[in-house]
């Protein structure tokens, strides 16, 4: 048992922070915000913080979230030139009669036997939530829809996605299509930020496809919301994902488990501008600055400084904000030698014992190999710290 307390990630208290994180406290203390959704997450775009966290990692069905998903993967194979915008493919009897005119659910209505260019059926996904939009691309890329699926998956677990699982393109009923708020804002900050140019599709108004025109799906757009999409899964209610930007602030947003539309879209809105109203911006650290020091063993020094590779701030309320700390974890004991910018472990920033966010650190110097004697030292000082 003790050993394995000894090969865990330790902790170290950021002393040279607790002066400034403590200037924050709050003399009394508010009752936290809580959104009307089993399922919610939300992310400040510029610091990473964490706003709104509950139950950010339970799974649900993703319903038509999973086209976002679905978005991912042609745009990823478009900035790889895997296929162009004008790449065309045919619409199929599957695809027209599963996600089609037939099917009586959102739709571009494309012809059957027709064929379609990827950068409409991508306005048509996006636009209409179309779900032979989505089948027909996923047949013409892989073969097919549960092939594109898998490969859907793939794609999320590249980006971190590690709890989403999907089994077709467009999220239709399947036990299979699981993902979670965390997930969906990965997803969503990953659309904004590595697709610029197709980002704009979001906020396109509508989309005429076959003769048959239809306005944008997404009835939360407008008033700083841009994107993305929104979802329906029976026995799991209404979901959404946003993302919303104000006067250079923008927050990526996933709510689910909701009970009905209307509530759905007063709440999106209500945790929008919570979250671009009720924070200010406080800097902890900038880029390089030490934040503290970690025991290294087997090395020329036994201690090695840390530091980020980036100015960490974070938001906090601007009425009532509880105590700001923070804690270096790593996997001790470091072991030398250590190169200059190596990564040595994880700053991590709470507010009261929610976590805001991680920050990476890197060694700030490099520790060569020790002599004999300080190696012989180093043991000791493990052997004793192994028995306390």
């Amino acid at each position: 048992m003790r050993k394995a307390i000894y090969r865990s990630y330790c902790s170290v208290v950021v002393a040279a922070g607790l002066a400034f994180f403590s200037a924050g406290a709050a003399q009394s203390q508010t009752a936290p915000f809580i959104a009307k959704a089993e399922q919610a997450y939300m992310i400040d775009a510029e610091t990473g913080t964490v706003l709104l966290s509950q139950n950010e990692d339970q799974s649900f069905p993703p319903a038509s979230l999973a086209k976002l998903m679905t978005v991912e993967v042609v745009l990823d194979a478009l900035s790889k030139a895997q296929v162009t915008p004008e790449t065309a493919y045919p619409v199929s009897e599957y695809a027209w009669r599963t996600g089609g005119a037939p099917s009586r659910t959102s739709t571009m209505f494309a012809a059957l036997k027709s064929s379609v260019s990827i950068n409409d059926l991508l306005t048509g996904i996006i636009v209409q939530n179309a779900n032979d939009g989505c089948i027909i691309i996923a047949e013409g890329m892989a073969g097919s829809d549960p092939a594109f699926a898998k490969r859907m998956t793939a794609r999320a677990g590249e980006l971190g996605m590690n709890r989403s699982r999907f089994t077709n393109s467009t999220g239709l009923p399947d036990p299979g299509n699981q993902t979670t708020a965390r997930d969906m804002v990965r997803l969503a900050q990953h659309l904004h930020d590595t697709y610029p140019d197709r980002y704009g599709l979001f906020t396109k108004p509508d989309f005429e496809w076959n003769r048959i025109f239809q306005r944008n799906k997404n009835t939360l757009l407008g008033s700083g919301i841009d994107g993305l999409g929104l979802g329906f899964a029976e026995g799991s209610g209404f979901a959404a994902v946003v993302s919303a930007e104000r006067e250079g602030r923008r927050v990526y947003l996933a709510l689910s488990g909701i009970t009905d539309d209307k509530t759905r879209q007063e709440e999106a809105r209500r945790v929008v501008e919570w979250g671009l109203t009720a924070f200010e911006k406080r800097h902890l650290f900038s880029k390089d600055e030490v934040v503290g020091s970690v025991s290294v063993y087997g090395g020329d020094a036994s201690y090695v400084d840390l530091s980020p590779k980036e100015d960490v701030s974070v938001l906090v309320p601007v009425n009532n904000p509880e105590r700001i700390s923070g804690r270096i974890v790593y996997r001790w004991p470091l072991n030398a030698p250590l190169d200059v910018g190596a990564i040595a472990g994880t700053l991590k920033v709470f507010s009261g014992e929610r976590l805001l966010r991680e920050v990476p650190l890197y060694t700030k110097g490099s520790v060569g190999k020790g002599s004999l004697t300080q190696n012989a030292a180093g043991a000791l000082k493990e052997l004793l710290l192994f028995w306390l």
